[in-house]
């Protein structure tokens, strides 16, 4: 049996020496470096290359290197048979809480404006508002929803949330299903997204439900990049709808040189590291679920390929 490792976004060398230390005998190949095609079995992937994974005849588990998946989904050529695992890592959502929390508060301490006014030499007052007065709103409520939610709560800001299913959270005004999207969307002086990619959430950041956001809401997009129209986004901050946006995942990556959110004066842009798995702590789960693969046993942390996580 063969563990292949196959990204661009890892170093795949010190993945491999974290799995090594755990399964020594395991035979682990880097690509291109696949060997005999028949002897791979496991396939740790980042963003791989379309058709990739139907080439291993005898591929009997396919683990994401994080959380997210939709780029493993995308292949048309998945073999949907093979078990799709992902990463859960206790880190990563510590990472993302801290990402959230650094722009929530960007924003609603007025840092931006403050540093335009340095820039200017412009000793200017600008006056506070209460987070009491600020109603985020967190769409998806998975893992990393939860703990943003968990986080934000404890400096007062009103807070609402909108999945898919209902979800029910302490000291969260909850919405759920296209039916009460609007309603959501239309509370949220800043609205965060951390939506699983799926079918049903590409482009839900469009034209139509940016102009249901209150005029100066906020953007934060650390889910993926196919969840955002980038033309809409612009066309709201041109417009003056949306006071600004905070941008780590685009629909293309890396970003292009000449696109336009590089230089927008109302946009952040951060390359993808909102938050990352650390390889000696993620290792154990990726060789725990290779061992209950070997003996027969339930994989953790199994996506939904109907559900697209």
């Amino acid at each position: 049996m063969a563990l292949l490792i196959y990204t661009k976004a890892h170093d795949p060398a010190i993945w491999a020496a974290e799995i090594r230390a755990l399964m020594p005998d395991l035979d682990i190949r880097i690509y291109p470096e696949t060997g005999n095609p028949n002897e791979i079995e496991v396939a740790l992937v980042a963003k791989p290359p379309h058709g990739l994974l139907k080439s291993f005849p005898n591929l009997k588990l396919i683990h994401a290197f994080g959380a997210g998946v939709d780029a493993i989904l995308a292949d048309a050529d998945l073999p949907h048979h093979v078990p799709l695992t992902r990463v859960i890592d206790d880190r990563l959502t510590l990472a993302m809480t801290e990402y959230v929390l650094l722009h929530v508060l960007r924003f609603h301490r007025q840092v931006d404006a403050m540093a335009a006014n340095q820039r200017n030499r412009a000793w200017k007052w600008l006056p506070p508002v209460d987070a009491s007065e600020r109603v985020i709103g967190i769409m998806g409520m998975g893992t990393l929803g939860m703990a943003a939610a968990q986080k934000l709560s404890q400096f007062g800001f009103q807070l609402v949330s909108w999945s898919r299913g209902l979800k029910a959270v302490d000291g969260v005004t909850s919405f759920h299903g296209d039916e009460h999207l609007d309603s959501f969307l239309k509370l949220c002086n800043l609205l965060i997204c951390l939506l699983p990619l799926t079918p049903e959430t590409r482009g839900i950041i469009s034209r139509r439900t940016l102009s249901l956001l209150p005029r100066g809401a906020y953007i934060i997009n650390a889910a993926r990049g196919g969840h955002v129209v980038e033309a809409d986004l612009l066309h709201a901050l041109d417009s003056e709808w949306l006071s600004g946006a905070t941008l780590d995942v685009f629909d293309e990556e890396p970003l292009r040189d000449d696109h336009p959110f590089w230089t927008h004066p109302k946009v952040t842009v951060t390359p993808h590291n909102a938050a990352d798995s650390i390889p000696a702590q993620v290792a154990p789960q990726i060789v725990d679920n290779i061992r209950r693969m070997q003996e027969g046993l339930p994989l953790l942390r199994l996506v939904d390929y109907k559900r697209g996580y």
